[in-house]
């Protein structure tokens, strides 16, 4: 092969590795010190996930050191997660092993971001309620999971505003297909409230290192989620990145401080399971 032959295979592969890279959104910046940042998903589209992973790992080469909460780890296996990074500091598939192992999770999308933690020696922090907790939050409110002390330091003793309460009922209703009894709709909202507001809390616990959110988009959304349990000051400095796919709802205003859309994930249809069956 000629001198020019090599150039031409050397250009294209730089240019195949250009196109394929992700970009640095403007918003990236923000991500250093004491950011607290919080980035959606929809929880089975891949290619949000690359995105995501490939802007944390750019942070991270940079110098943020953040704590690194996941929804997809119940709030009771952080002593798991603590004795898996002592037994086998980096083990990833070790650690969801012992902190997940049957949680229902799609532990291919979410691997890479407990590798890339162990890798920087970051905090893993559970953020999520277990599913029987929830149920019981369900059946009997959110004193049958927390007592008063903690339900006034996480705010679920307050009273939630109309306007919140009768949206995030129309988003439990939507994300079932309009499906479920109406009367349904504030328990299920109730459970949505109190995973906000842990998260939340976990939210300001880290605060003063910094730390990001790996969350669905319902959770990260400014005008119902995470961010409106966090007080003025965190609330403020708070980046919420919506991570959309391309031809679906539009993103409420003011739902997001930056929106990344992606192509939609090739899926069966979420609501066959409403459907009668014959």
């Amino acid at each position: 092969m000629g001198v020019r032959g090599a150039l031409a295979l050397l250009l294209a592969a730089l240019v195949t590795a250009c196109a394929s890279a992700p970009r640095p959104e403007p918003w990236e910046a923000r991500l250093s010190g004491d950011a607290i940042v919080l980035l959606g998903e929809v929880h089975d589209n891949a290619e949000q996930h690359r995105l995501r992973l490939a802007t944390l790992r750019r942070a991270f080469e940079a110098g943020w050191r953040p704590a690194l909460a996941m929804e997809p780890l119940d709030r009771d296996s952080q002593p798991a997660i603590e004795r898996a990074r002592r037994e086998r500091p980096g083990d990833a598939q070790h650690l969801i092993d012992l902190a997940a192992p049957e949680t229902g999770w799609s532990w291919d999308f979410y691997r890479p971001f407990v590798a890339l933690a162990l890798e920087f020696d970051l905090p893993i922090v559970a953020v999520n309620l277990s599913r029987a907790d929830a149920r019981r939050i369900v059946r009997e409110g959110y004193a049958a999971v927390f007592d008063p002390a903690r339900l006034a330091g996480l705010g679920l003793d307050r009273t939630i505003e109309s306007d919140w309460q009768a949206a995030q009922e129309r988003e439990i209703d939507a994300g079932h297909c309009h499906a479920l009894p109406r009367e349904s709709w504030p328990a299920l909202a109730r459970v949505q409230f109190a995973r906000d507001a842990v998260m939340a809390g976990v939210l300001r616990e880290h605060a003063a290192r910094g730390v990001v959110l790996i969350a669905g988009n319902g959770h990260v959304r400014r005008d119902l989620g995470v961010p409106r349990w966090l007080p003025p000051e965190a609330r403020a400095r708070a980046l919420a990145v919506g991570y959309l796919e391309e031809g679906g709802a539009p993103a409420p205003p003011g739902a997001f401080d930056a929106l990344v859309y992606t192509p939609r994930a090739e899926r069966d249809d979420p609501c066959a399971v409403f459907a009668p069956r014959e």
